[in-house]
């Protein structure tokens, strides 16, 4: 009774589809199937051939056609392979949780392969299902509640909000939450026991797939500011604890990403010397650490990601970096932008709070994108090659003018640069989210971070403090309010 060559346990088996090959067999085999038959005379020789043929005599068969001596055993392999993959708890607010679900809604409809592996993983209708077939199917935010239900380990929506509920109140345990609440304390010697208690935990997966160390990486920035030399040592732990650097989450964020989304360039370097890879993707293709700290604008810890490799090398990361002679290349003697300047732009948003894109071939968009990319970086020299290669100073290729970046960030000097070569101060523009920037001036972006120099920067060259933007109907200075700007807001009502 050797096992079927053609039925191998998927890498992440979901018990009901077992179940439901079991029932299809003793329909079959009820029917007169002579291929039923066989499997079962291969499989289960010893019953009877008047005896009827119940579902526990069909999971038998099954279970042994997957090399397994009984249903048991098979059930047993399917949940110690759920428990080593299940995801661990460190909110207990059901809010956070809706909107991990919303973004992985997002994040499908945007083709992100491994969100499109999450759902193939816990969705139990698309465990066999190519990216394809996943990504044209339809998927909503029911579909993706029960993609995080199961992969906490619940079977629903209700009861994984039942387990928060549980775990929040104490009635259930879960260390990785504990730890996590001691990294945000700061409390050192509880962290340091939950890690002696629980040595696990420094490779066990949180919500989205993420490892406590990439956790303790999006809390650097305050650790480093408040013992910047024990958010170090902190590091050093993780390393010397087996943590592995390059654990990715459910869309491929290492902490090396999470390093650069926070322009932390002395934490970047404490990863890549411990064996952190450049070269990983996230959000997309050419999603790389490099691509996102260059997103943000963040040119320091850009140059230092740099000097291990430039990746991917496209026209808009050459741009973001100032390398005149990476965009000098990127271009044939006839003026048509190369293959490499092309590629590797499926990354174009670091979390599901930009709205879907699809970025194209096109030419103009790719310039436009370039002279974004190197505006936010404030690179300054790089801007006329682009310009004068088509880039528009007034585009808006996604999310964004360049000005309207350069105000964000700020980048005085190309916002200079921008101004005395065309920019207007008064393009209504779109940026952020979709409830974000609508009908945004440059101006509005520097009242809302109370960028006072850019404000009057902006004002010396005609920008219009009058003019609302398209979602709330509100001038900068209602934005100033708003956010708190006391500087800018002066100004304005000056």
């Amino acid at each position: 009774m050797s096992p079927d060559p053609s039925r191998v346990l998927p890498e992440h088996p979901d018990l009901d589809q077992q179940k439901k090959q079991a029932r299809e067999l003793q329909r079959a085999v009820d029917a007169g199937d002579r291929d039923a038959l066989r499997r079962v005379r291969a499989h289960h020789p010893r019953l009877p051939a008047d005896a009827p043929f119940a579902l526990h005599d069909a999971q038998l068969v099954v279970a042994r056609e997957y090399g397994f001596a009984g249903w048991r055993a098979m059930k047993q392999e399917v949940e110690r392979r759920r428990a080593q993959r299940q995801t661990r708890v460190f909110v207990t607010d059901l809010a956070y949780h809706e909107d991990r679900a919303a973004g992985l809604v997002s994040a499908h409809a945007a083709g992100v392969s491994p969100a499109l592996a999450q759902i193939r993983a816990w969705h139990p209708a698309f465990t066999h299902a190519a990216d394809d077939e996943i990504q044209s199917a339809a998927f909503d935010i029911d579909g993706a509640r029960l993609v995080y239900a199961r992969q906490h380990g619940c079977d629903d929506w209700p009861a994984f909000a039942a387990f928060l509920q549980a775990v929040a109140g104490g009635r259930r345990s879960e260390p990785f939450r504990d730890a996590f609440e001691a990294l945000k304390s700061q409390r050192w010697d509880r962290f340091a026991a939950l890690i002696q208690q629980h040595p696990d935990l420094l490779r066990a997966r949180g919500t989205n797939g993420n490892t406590l160390l990439n956790l303790a990486t999006s809390l650097a920035g305050q650790l480093c500011e408040a013992l910047p030399t024990h958010a170090l040592r902190l590091f050093d732990l993780f390393v010397a604890g087996g943590a592995d650097v390059n654990a990715a989450n459910d869309r491929g964020w290492t902490p090396l990403h999470q390093a650069a989304y926070a322009n932390l360039g002395v934490i970047a370097e404490r990863l890549m010397a411990a064996g952190a890879e450049v070269d990983r993707e996230a959000h997309g293709e050419g999603g790389t650490p490099l691509a996102v700290a260059l997103f943000w604008g963040h040119h320091e810890v850009a140059d230092r990601l740099a000097t291990v490799a430039v990746v991917p090398g496209n026209l808009r990361i050459a741009a973001g970096l100032g390398r005149a002679d990476l965009i000098e290349a990127a271009s044939s003697p006839d003026g048509a932008l190369t293959e490499a300047a092309r590629s590797g732009r499926g990354f174009y948003r670091p979390h599901s709070g930009f709205p879907v894109w699809h970025p194209s071939d096109n030419r103009q968009e790719i310039l436009d994108e370039a002279l974004v990319w190197a505006a936010k970086a404030d690179r300054v020299e790089v801007l006329p090659l682009l310009v004068a290669r088509g880039a528009d100073v007034n585009g808006d290729p996604y999310r964004g003018t360049p000005l309207i970046w350069a105000a964000s960030i700020p980048r005085l000097a190309a916002a200079r640069w921008l101004l005395d070569h065309g920019a207007d101060a008064n393009r209504r523009a779109t940026f952020g989210g979709p409830g974000h920037g609508e009908g945004v001036t440059a101006l509005h972006l520097a009242a809302q971070s109370d960028h006072l120099e850019m404000a009057r920067l902006l004002l010396e060259r005609g920008a219009d403090p009058t003019i609302p933007d398209a979602i709330y109907k509100s001038s900068p200075a209602g934005w100033a309010e708003h956010f708190g700007s006391a500087g800018v807001l002066a100004l304005l009502r000056r």
